[in-house]
């Protein structure tokens, strides 16, 4: 009895100071330090180790939630730079992982026709970053467009606009694959003008940075967001065979 009632004290004190995770696990790593004799310098490190791991995963998996990612995101280990003619390497995805360009507030912008895995590559990089315990959100374009349209007028837009201006990384996908009239240029270019220096984009594009001007509608607002976009940036084009036509019964 004395026993339980100790045990009970002792987690509701790590309770009492937030340890909520060492709490739960402290009877196996007492268990633990029993059989393996550890020190109290050992025993004080495994409760602090539990407890960061646990709140970290806590994290993780709340920023995973809020970055609204598709369905079956792969890891960017999954995408294979050989399927492709040329734009991107293993060499170059393997220096993107180290995210030093993010910790920079730089921009990756990824371009090619349909096919070729630039959302694969995006997707994996936002990936990499949640895990790696950075905030991220993704929108494609055209649904990214409709929530600054109606942000100020509609409380679910506007709360998810509020937390993509927070995220460390937004990933905007797909654009060029519809148009957007001038007022909604104008929304966008407002949003980047924000973002900059502040946040790090990944965008992808079907679209050359030269036809642009005419997806935009305005040559000189055009001109205006590429500088911004492209000042830290890496730039990717990638060419080839779209993976879906090279192997189409993955996809039936």
């Amino acid at each position: 009895m004395a026993g339980r009632i100790a045990m009970q004290r002792l987690c509701g004190m790590l309770g009492t100071f937030g340890l909520k995770h060492s709490s739960k696990d402290l009877a196996d790593l007492l268990e633990r330090a029993d059989a393996e004799e550890w020190s109290y310098r050992q025993f004080l490190l495994a409760v602090l180790e539990t407890e960061a791991k646990g709140r970290n995963e806590r994290r993780r998996s709340r920023n995973y939630a809020g970055a609204h990612f598709p369905p079956s995101v792969m890891a960017l280990e999954e995408f294979d730079p050989a399927e492709l003619e040329s734009g991107i390497t293993k060499g170059q995805i393997d220096q993107l992982k180290e995210l030093s360009w993010l910790d920079a507030r730089a921009n990756i912008i990824l371009v090619g026709p349909p096919g070729l895995g630039k959302t694969m590559v995006a997707l994996g990089l936002g990936l990499h970053a949640v895990n790696e315990g950075y905030t991220v959100c993704y929108e494609k374009m055209d649904n990214f467009i409709g929530i600054l349209d109606r942000a100020e007028h509609e409380r679910a837009a506007g709360f998810r606009l509020k937390n993509i201006r927070k995220a460390q990384l937004t990933i905007i996908d797909e654009i060029g694959f519809t148009p957007i009239s001038r007022d909604q240029a104008n929304r966008f270019f407002n949003y980047v003008s924000d973002a900059y220096e502040r946040s790090s984009l990944i965008l992808t594009t079907n679209k050359s940075l030269h036809e642009w001007a005419e997806m935009m509608g305005d040559p000189v607002l055009t001109t205006a967001l590429l500088d911004r976009l492209l000042h830290r940036a890496r730039c990717f084009s990638l060419s080839g065979e779209s993976y879906r036509l090279k192997h189409p019964a993955q996809f039936l």
